[in-house]
């Protein structure tokens, strides 16, 4: 609702920021300064220090971030091909059988995502598909947890997506094909871009299936940054999990530039 009046106005931002930073920002905030902080005073980090920075510099938490960032890379293209085909195959369906593929895309995300790692976990423990304590498993969890967001965001996509573009192609004689690369998916490249963005910070993030499935020689960042927090190192965590936004963070601003340019195009 539109609020036209300026004390309102003013009232209701203050209201926002009220509820914004003790519940959103400031937690980060106090994970950022524990991460340079070497002990507590009170209720706030105190003892400024890049300790914890230098550890994790010399440690496994490189090796454990590109763990993630090649995880959630390779999640997010299966994911967004996965989700932007069963979309498209949606479109021409009837309306029961697209409330069918609606609910089967749903299904892993509407269930705790452990149950999802250890579906996948009995699921391939037996030849011939014997992926048990390999990466592939534990890309496949996170693939099969983000693609419903993929498949929701193309197809939302597609309702709002002028069907003249698509007839007038057509109508000039292009093929379906033609018109799939040339026209339709050029114009949905900003929802397309939007929606790897989307699976790529989700799958960054992503911990109880992986706890269930990954192996010892892929492990990533978050399960590091449990592992050390449950040991105590609540500062060495704090260090892990800045470095894991940051990566996060910049990997969604280049995304959200491509995004941008392609708005434009």
């Amino acid at each position: 609702m539109l609020v036209h009046s300026r004390p309102a106005r003013r009232a209701l931002h203050i209201l926002f920021f009220v509820l914004f930073l003790p519940v959103f920002a400031l937690p980060l905030l106090v994970i950022v300064a524990a991460s340079f902080a070497s002990s507590w005073s009170g209720a706030l980090p105190s003892g400024a220090t890049l300790t914890h920075y230098q550890d994790m510099a010399h440690g496994e938490a490189p090796t454990a971030l590109l763990t993630s960032v090649l995880t959630a890379l390779a999640a997010s293209v299966l994911a967004l091909a996965a989700g932007t085909w069963a979309a498209l195959a949606a479109e021409k369906l009837g309306r029961r059988a697209r409330r069918l593929l609606d609910g089967l895309f749903l299904l892993p995300v509407a269930v705790p995502s452990v149950v999802v790692g250890l579906s996948l976990l009995v699921a391939f423990s037996q030849p011939p598909f014997l992926l048990n304590g390999t990466p592939q498993i534990v890309i496949i969890a996170h693939t099969v947890l983000v693609t419903a967001f993929a498949y929701q965001s193309v197809t939302a996509a597609l309702t709002r997506l002028d069907p003249a573009y698509e007839q007038s192609a057509a109508g000039l004689g292009a093929r379906p094909a033609y018109v799939l690369w040339r026209v339709k998916l050029p114009l949905l490249l900003p929802s397309l871009t939007a929606a790897a963005g989307l699976c790529f910070a989700l799958s960054m993030g992503e911990l109880s299936a992986t706890m269930m499935i990954y192996p010892p020689d892929w492990l990533p960042l978050p399960v590091q940054i449990f592992a050390v927090t449950d040991r105590g190192s609540l500062f060495t965590g704090a260090a892990l999990a800045v470095a894991l936004m940051a990566t996060t963070l910049l990997v969604l601003l280049a995304v959200s530039r491509i995004r941008t340019k392609a708005s434009y195009r």
